[in-house]
């Protein structure tokens, strides 16, 4: 899953990355966590043919995905992350899926190995950055809640797919990363049906992304300073093995 991520970059390098016809200023965020409004990239109006002029625009959602037909938040959970292997059928994400597919811009995520609660070890928080640097796009969804008194929200939600080899030692799963060949036909919701877009919802290549272990300081939302990407010392679980029997004192022979 991802249930936390970063994104630092200067608003020009995003703007640029993305080609978005503009871009407002924004702070450095080193700790975005659930609930809180996140960048997405969508698709914009059609320029006339010929025109070089960036279609995609910019927009605030709160990362927090709900169902238009949801009728109460309170009595539904918080969905941050929709499976790229199934969203398509989930009543939550099927509609999104095909009509408003969206970006979201980063320059890297945290994830958490968590060993077994019989090795008595630690979780380990890691940093997981492009290895080349820069803003990496995840694929995301989005979709605008309405409430009883007319009142709206946009929400949406990162699309997760199995982790590649080099990830998987930490979590089985990693956000979808779609490249940036690939931003035009994944934003286009009006001629790319789900099943045209399949193909992008894979594991990243093995050598995209590299995991730096980070203390524990990123656990607080309240901590939103670069010190919380500063490298610690790894600690790798040991896990806990069962008291040899005793020697009987006769040899065998298996």
């Amino acid at each position: 899953m991802c249930g936390r991520f970063a994104l630092t970059a200067k608003p020009e390098l995003v703007r640029e990355a993305l080609n978005l016809a503009e871009l407002e200023g924004f702070p450095e965020r080193y700790n975005i966590a659930p609930t809180q409004p996140i960048l997405v990239v969508v698709a914009g109006e059609r320029q006339e043919r010929g025109s070089n002029l960036p279609e995609r625009r910019a927009m605030l959602v709160r990362w927090g995905f709900l169902p238009g037909w949801v009728k109460d938040p309170r009595d539904f959970p918080l969905l941050l992350n929709a499976r790229s292997e199934t969203a398509v059928g989930k009543a939550s994400f099927r509609a999104a899926m095909r009509h408003r597919r969206i970006l979201v811009p980063a320059t890297g995520f945290y994830e958490w190995h968590r060993p077994s609660k019989e090795s008595g070890a630690k979780s380990q928080a890691y940093w997981i950055r492009p290895k080349r640097g820069g803003i990496v796009a995840f694929a995301g969804l989005m979709e605008t809640w309405s409430s009883a008194d007319g009142s709206e929200v946009d929400t949406g939600a990162i699309l997760t797919t199995s982790a590649n080899r080099s990830m998987v030692r930490i979590h089985d799963r990693m956000p979808v990363v779609i490249q940036p060949e690939d931003f035009s036909r994944w934003l286009d919701c009006k001629t790319q049906e789900p099943r045209d877009v399949a193909d992008l919802m894979a594991p990243v290549q093995e050598d995209f992304f590299e995991a730096v272990p980070v203390s524990d300081l990123v656990n607080k939302v309240a901590n939103s300073g670069p010190d919380i990407q500063a490298p610690v010392a790894e600690v790798l679980p040991v896990e806990k093995t069962k008291p040899a029997k005793p020697d009987s004192g006769q040899m065998s022979l298996f």
